[in-house]
């Protein structure tokens, strides 16, 4: 058997099993400290705006500061160490009241109001999408309740729910919706939901722009009506936008401070958040108590967020690995039958 030589007397590298020829290996671990040299920007700002934060808070929830008393009956000043004294004060004796009372609030802000506003914005950003003589004025129109401060939109609804104001005036009844009780709660939950729903509407909007038209037409064809392009088409395709966007508004109900507060007043049971108590507690000096609360809800943002990615993003990974799987396997078909075909 003949073996071919090269032109400098060298006889070619032996193939490796598979067909495959011998590549050199490249250079994994300079790629990974170039990697990390050119991402050690991000994480030290990443660390000094959010870890040095976090950090510092927990350790201030850990001591206490003013006068106290100790074992002896001596005033004792300044700072001190207390370990999870200020954690365990939350949930017992009176402050486990306030406590779940403001946790129970601030879920069910959460759940009403990031529930309406999804129904509300995604209707919206259908609407939008239509081709009709004006669209252009309408999406502007829509950015005027989100584009205002939140603290001016609560004065705002605050004159509009007074006794003789607006809105008792079209409904024709007496009812305070600024008082402290579960009409406060309606009044929170209609001035967020009216202010916030746009910002889901624009972004479900964008993710519908980029929906191609000729699967709507495909469907058409056979035979799909409305309901079913909605459910079997827009939805599954503006998914990834519209979990983005609840996520966003989840993260921003869940620390809820100024809408409650500029509308209905600080210090109401009805619509009292753990971002007010914090506050509280922080305004009589208690910032031990306050970076408690604080801490315990960083702690539940950060396990809804974890939940909410976990359960609705694994679906969005696993349809990009199905996708990637089936290149691969289109790829590899292909490079078999060029294979045959050059054999």
């Amino acid at each position: 058997m003949a073996t071919t030589v090269d032109r400098k007397g060298k006889a070619p590298a032996a193939p490796r099993p598979g067909g495959r020829s011998a590549r050199p290996r490249k250079d994994v671990s300079g790629s990974r400290r170039l990697a990390a040299f050119l991402l050690s920007p991000t994480l030290l700002v990443l660390g000094l705006v959010v870890g040095y934060p976090v950090i510092a808070g927990f350790r201030e929830s850990l001591f206490t500061r003013g006068q106290t008393l100790d074992a002896d009956g001596f005033v004792v000043e300044g700072e001190r160490f207390v370990g999870l004294d200020n954690y365990t004060a939350i949930f017992s004796g009176d402050a486990a009241g306030t406590f779940w009372n403001a946790f129970g609030n601030t879920t069910f802000f959460t759940v009403t109001t990031v529930t309406l506003e999804t129904v509300i914005g995604v209707t919206m950003a259908l609407i939008m999408q239509w081709a009709f003589r004006g669209r252009g004025l309408v999406r502007a129109s829509v950015l005027v309740p989100w584009a205002i401060p939140t603290a001016i939109s609560g004065l705002l609804w605050r004159w509009i729910f007074q006794a003789d104001g607006a809105f008792n005036a079209m409904i024709r009844q007496q009812v305070l919706w600024t008082a402290d009780g579960f009409e406060s709660k309606l009044a929170v939950i209609i001035a967020e939901v009216w202010k916030t729903s746009p910002f889901i509407g624009l972004l479900v909007l964008a993710g519908l722009q980029m929906i191609p038209r000729d699967v709507y037409e495909a469907a058409r064809v056979d035979g799909a009506g409305a309901v079913q392009q909605f459910w079997r088409i827009t939805l599954p395709l503006v998914k990834p936008a519209l979990l983005v966007a609840v996520l966003f508004r989840m993260l921003d109900v869940l620390r809820m401070f100024d809408l409650p507060a500029v509308l209905i007043g600080v210090n109401k049971r009805s619509v009292e958040t753990l971002t007010m108590i914090s506050w509280f507690e922080a305004n009589n000096l208690r910032y031990g108590s306050a970076a408690a609360y604080a801490t315990i809800l960083f702690v539940y943002i950060a396990v809804i967020s974890y939940l909410f990615v976990k359960l609705l993003g694994a679906d969005i990974i696993g349809d990009a690995r199905q996708v990637t799987k089936g290149k691969k396997i289109r790829k590899a078909g292909k490079t078999g039958k060029t294979g045959r075909a050059s054999a």
